[in-house]
């Protein structure tokens, strides 16, 4: 009698690299929902009047996922990967479309917190992916599932085409539906499309329907895993990625002025004086800096089964210093180079948390510790963004800085979890 690992073993085939494209359509869409924002901001800030503590609290509401990357997780683990996926996926993107028609800043954040409280299935669609892999490829085929999110990134960077269009505007009842609002429909696409394909095209998880089972969230904080439970809430917290939010909004900011992004945010221009439709060159930046992703996922796909994660988590020190230099660079050209390198090494840590993040823990407490972790690494962005919100037309350096230091002591911490390289899936 095989034993579930040796069953996976066995085949590797077709359906796996269908799975792979269905899983990272999922996983861009996550990329899409939250990064969307950051590439509205310079034109819906004028049209919903927003001062910049309202765009940092805009940006940290999809954060709220972390309540939902919980729930979920919890109830995947009762109840199962697939239908969760369907159910979560589903409801993200119809908030998120609706946020479109909201004339008021108000309704415009209570649907994208809406969004974020009932989405968050990304560590759901991590344990199913992972519990399909047989043991030699998962690191790699794991490192591929997460380099949709550059695609996401990609996707949502493509603002450039809609958004500066002036004519992608017209009249729906007394709501002026402006570009940016087309932009929000369209970014909602890829979770509902995520729903259908999950309803049509794939099965439930073999290891789950074997192994299911009541395992309280409590017991990630006992036993054998204890320790490694703790490191991984330090790691999750330091590895803020909500300044990637704050990029095109600092570049829009750049572009009217000159100059490195904290040189010029001392002092808070006025609304009137600041053109609605930012000139292409702003969104292009963000393009770019999406794009530099490609080296590190590229490099993770390649070496994370020979490697394992653990030591590449350590690229979080790279981080870190990219984040210093921004700090301290003078033109625009560094700024968008060292914005580039942070893109393309932090992702690079990404991967390596997602790889081991599906292998510290038992089936029945996979998909839920996955989803309490990336709360507290989302309840980490919200106060980021908001801290940043707050201080960005004062001083960029406080939480550039700040940033910098969080990055650089997850990277210390990574060096305490086991190695995990090809080990079985408990």
């Amino acid at each position: 009698r095989l034993t579930y690992e040796e069953a996976v073993e066995e085949a590797f085939g077709l359906f796996h690299w269908l799975l792979l494209a269905v899983c990272g359509w999922a996983n861009a869409s996550d990329a899409v929902e939250i990064l969307c924002v950051s590439f509205l901001l310079p034109t819906a800030r004028c049209d919903l009047l927003l001062s910049s503590s309202d765009m940092g609290l805009l940006t940290a509401s999809i954060f709220l996922m972390m309540v939902g990357g919980y729930m979920w997780g919890y109830l995947a683990d009762q109840r199962g990967r697939r239908k969760v996926l369907v159910v979560s996926l589903t409801v993200n993107g119809l908030f998120g479309g609706l946020a479109s028609v909201a004339p008021w800043f108000w309704l415009f954040l209570l649907l994208r917190f809406i969004s974020g409280i009932v989405g968050g299935s990304i560590p759901v669609i991590f344990s199913y992916f992972s519990e399909f892999m047989p043991r030699l490829r998962r690191g790699a085929m794991i490192s591929a599932l997460a380099t949709f999110w550059m695609a996401g990134n990609i996707l949502a960077a493509l603002a450039w085409l809609v958004i500066p269009r002036t004519w992608a505007r017209f009249s729906l009842g007394t709501l002026d539906f402006q570009s940016w609002r087309l932009f929000v429909v369209l970014c909602s696409v890829p979770s509902t499309s995520s729903a259908i394909l999950f309803k049509l095209l794939m099965p439930e998880s073999p290891k789950f329907l074997m192994e299911q089972g009541l395992l309280p969230i409590k017991q990630m904080f006992s036993g054998s895993v204890k320790a490694r439970s703790i490191v991984l809430l330090i790691i999750f917290y330091c590895i803020y990625y909500g300044l990637w939010m704050w990029f095109p909004e600092l570049f829009a900011r750049v572009e009217s002025s000159g100059g490195s992004p904290c040189a010029n945010v001392s002092v808070p221009s006025a609304l009137n004086n600041q053109s609605c439709y930012p000139v292409k060159t702003a969104y292009m930046e963000g393009f770019i800096i999406a794009a530099s992703n490609l080296p590190g996922n590229i490099f993770t796909i390649l070496i994370m089964d020979s490697t394992g994660g653990k030591i590449l988590l350590c690229s979080l020190i790279m981080s870190s210093l990219s984040v210093f230099l921004i700090y301290v660079v003078q033109t625009k050209a560094q700024s968008l180079g060292l914005s580039c390198v942070f893109s393309g090494v932090s992702v690079i840590a990404w991967n390596a948390l997602d790889v081991v993040g599906t292998e510290l823990y038992p089936t029945q407490l996979r998909s839920s510790a996955l989803g309490f972790f990336t709360g507290v690494g989302r309840v980490a962005a919200i106060m980021g963004n908001v801290v940043f919100g707050k201080l960005v037309d004062s001083s960029c350096t406080v939480p550039i800085l700040l940033v910098s230091a969080l990055l650089l002591t997850g990277g210390l911490v990574a060096l305490l979890l086991p190695q995990t390289r090809q080990t079985e899936l408990t």
